[in-house]
């Protein structure tokens, strides 16, 4: 029997992979195009990691330079002064809404997001669905740890939830907690849709 689902948000709830794309390509298009490609194909390979993990990863790694924490933060903020109000706005993926209306008497709904929690939390009260959500959880930290909060806090077994997703951090922290994974699959995810042999759907539809 199911009595947990947990949902992470961009390209899963809303469609808003793009609008993250793009403001990622506006932290980093003072560095040119060719270092604007490698963040914006990073970012839609790696959907639920942590923003703050991406940018140190982008300065260390594509820059070849060493950024403070400090540094991080003040970036990290401008990338979500860029976003927020429009994330607020973005369309739902099909049915989601819905399905979620439908779900949340009768099961417990999480939200497993690589946003900053208090982020996500603004950006589900400024949408207007918060209160569908038995808890929220966002970054620092990480999809793994949210699952084994939820199933530890909630007194869920592993077996009780599934997790729906579409990246790999979304597969491979589903897979370490023993929990079943859906893939929705979009446009940002088609090497994953081609390797994973589970359950991929396109939307929400078929469930309502």
């Amino acid at each position: 029997m199911i009595k947990a689902l947990i949902f992470d948000f961009d390209g899963v709830v809303t469609e808003s992979v793009q609008l993250k794309s793009n403001a990622f390509a506006d932290l980093y298009r003072p560095y040119g195009s060719d270092i604007v490609k490698k963040v914006v194909d990073h970012h839609e390979t790696n959907g639920g990691m942590s923003r703050y993990e991406k940018i140190h990863l982008y300065h260390e790694s594509f820059l070849n330079k060493t950024i403070t924490r400090k540094e991080i933060a003040s970036l990290a903020n401008q990338f979500s002064d860029l976003v927020v109000e429009n994330v607020i706005a973005a369309p739902y993926v099909p049915g989601a809404l819905e399905y979620i209306q439908k779900c949340c008497e009768q099961y417990k709904l999480f939200i497993s997001t690589g946003t900053p929690t208090e982020e996500i939390k603004q950006i589900i009260i400024g949408r207007k669905i918060d209160h569908y959500f038995t808890a929220v959880f966002g970054s620092p930290d990480k999809k793994s740890t949210h699952l084994d909060q939820i199933i530890s806090t909630y007194q869920i077994k592993h077996s009780e939830a599934i997790f729906f997703g579409d990246s790999n951090t979304d597969l491979e922290a589903a897979e370490k907690a023993h929990i079943r994974f859906v893939l929705v699959k979009n446009q940002f995810n088609k090497k994953l849709v081609q390797s994973y042999d589970g359950q991929i759907i396109s939307d929400f539809v078929k469930f309502l």
